[in-house]
């Protein structure tokens, strides 16, 4: 894939990613501020149903108490008129009179002490009555045209007896319902607060009102006048502009009062919050799959990128390793051709050595190849037997010890484990000696020093390997195992490989049930740690 192609494919995959991210993020957002408004409307509702059951409760108690009074002290009203109206109305066709006449009195109620409050000495009360009657005549028609003028008439009524009398007698209701309205609204008003509501009720009823209606979470409250806090609130209210709502409570006829009920939720976000939950853990998690998924892809097409560099740098060395052994073979075989050399019997064998060599080395080269393709399919047969390591470890650097002096170097044994008997594949596990002791060389820039050590922890037996050649950096400890990884080696261009040798050497060391690790500065050396478990 293009490298920049594959940039604006991740910058791409980035940005939609993003995008979903944000798009959850707005819906989540969204959903509580309408649960927000939702909310606020819900409690205003009920909190006007609470100051409507505050008054109403007031009322009731105002009444009970009022006419407890009444029938308790038996008072005995005064009455009085105030006004007489008087109506006639005669059908000429007829000779039917009719006298119609109302008189409104009043019930003046003075009651001494007061039932609310002993400090005041009196209260007074009217009650309104009206008495109504309809006479009715019915004169012969001279007699009603004689008497037609209104002096005759009136002595004509006063002589007469009605032939028919309409009486009826009751109270003037609105007047007495405005008049006791007024009375009830002047009285109250004169009291402090707390007489007119405790904290214990005030509680009760939001209490109530609350869960009937579906809102359980916690609350305060509060009853301010004229802005100022009263004695009639919650112990931990607190005036919260984004938790608290409102509404005027103890209004007055004119709908007037200086009293405001405030209602506070402080874990107002949490109860809101917890109706969203389980879609936003779904949202989440949806949200989370994708992400995995995304990184998982842009993992997949790294390494797929980093495959396709080590493939290629793995052809470009496995091309460089078999052209000198095909380039050394093919000069060898047409200077045997020579007739000056072929009557030669010692230049003869030379070459023919040397064909002999670069052959054994491509041949390994494809061995280690072969070998680490049936690791894989797991076809590769390896047969384990009691063996004793330190005595393989001695077999092992007989294999390089050659080359260690041929760049005259050296190699050092400290053999200290008592206890060496493992059961491992003793050619293959000496080939990973053999591959980690041949890293070493090939990295050590001088004369190559190399210590090999063992010892015993618990049932253990560890191997350490260790150089002091160029070492390497973090990142390659990390990847050093790795199939095809190979780490740049800068000016160190007579290090050949094909990054397959240690990959052989983790292959093996896991099918032994065993651990491999490193331990490595840049410029300090490196050193192979493996643990192989003993036989009991």
């Amino acid at each position: 894939m293009n490298k920049y192609k594959f940039k604006f494919l991740v910058v791409l995959m980035s940005l939609s990613l993003i995008g979903i991210i944000l798009v959850q993020l707005y819906w989540i957002n969204t959903s509580y501020i309408n649960n927000d408004n939702q909310f606020k409307l819900h409690v205003t509702q009920i909190i006007g149903k609470v100051a409507d059951q505050i008054k109403d409760r007031e009322r009731y108690d105002y009444d009970k108490k009022f006419n407890e009074f009444i029938n308790k002290t038996g008072k005995i009203p005064g009455k009085k008129d105030i006004k007489e109206i008087f109506y006639f109305e005669k059908d000429k066709q007829t000779n039917r009179e009719i006298v119609y006449s109302n008189t409104i009195s009043f019930e003046d109620y003075n009651l001494k002490g007061s039932f609310f409050d002993s400090k005041k000495e009196s209260i007074s009360l009217r009650n309104y009555t009206s008495k109504r009657r309809t006479e009715i005549y019915h004169g012969d028609k001279q007699s009603f045209d004689d008497a037609f003028d209104t002096e005759s008439s009136r002595s004509f009524r006063s002589e007469s007896v009605p032939d028919e009398i309409i009486e009826k007698e009751g109270e003037i209701d609105e007047i007495n319902r405005i008049t006791y309205n007024m009375l009830f609204n002047d009285m109250v008003a004169s009291y402090p607060i707390e007489k007119r509501i405790t904290n214990d009720q005030l509680k009760e009823i939001l209490t109530e009102q609350f869960l009937e209606n579906g809102i359980n979470t916690h609350f305060e409250y509060g009853i301010y006048s004229n802005g100022l806090s009263t004695t009639i609130k919650s112990s931990n209210f607190v005036y919260d502009e984004n938790k608290t709502y409102s509404v005027p409570i103890l209004q007055d006829l004119e709908n007037n009062t200086k009293y405001q009920l405030y209602i506070s939720f402080p874990e107002k976000s949490k109860y809101l919050f917890s109706d969203l939950l389980p879609f936003v853990l779904i949202s989440l998690l949806f949200t989370f799959v994708i992400i995995a998924a995304y990184i998982s892809a842009i993992n997949q097409l790294i390494k797929q990128r980093q495959i396709s560099e080590i493939k290629t740098d793995f052809i470009n060395n496995m091309t460089h390793e078999f052209k000198t052994p095909i380039a050394t073979i093919n000069l060898a075989l047409d200077a045997i051709k020579n007739p000056k050399i072929i009557d030669d019997n010692e230049k003869v064998m030379r070459y023919l050595q040397m064909i002999r060599d670069e052959n054994k080395r491509m041949h390994a080269q494809i061995e280690n190849i072969l070998r680490i393709s049936k690791l894989e399919k797991r076809e590769l047969d390896i047969q384990k037997e009691k063996t004793e390591i330190n005595e393989l470890v001695e077999i092992a650097l007989d294999h390089v010890m050659l080359i260690i002096e041929d760049r005259e170097g050296e190699a050092r044994l400290h053999l200290n484990a008592v206890r060496d008997t493992a059961l491992v594949s003793p050619m293959h596990f000496t080939n990973v000696l053999v591959n980690i002791l041949d890293n070493a060389i090939k990295y050590s820039i001088q004369a190559p020093q190399i210590d090999i050590y063992t010892e015993n922890v618990k049932d253990f037996i560890l191997i350490r390997i260790q150089d002091q050649g160029a070492g390497m950096s973090k990142v390659a400890q990390k990847r050093i195992f790795e199939k095809f990884y190979r780490e740049h080696t800068g000016d160190l261009h007579n290090v050949k490989g094909h990054g397959l040798g240690l990959a052989y050497v983790k292959q093996i060391i896991d099918d032994h049930n065993a651990h491999i690790y490193v331990e490595s500065e840049k410029g300090k050396g490196s050193t192979f740690v493996i643990k192989l478990p003993l036989i009991n």
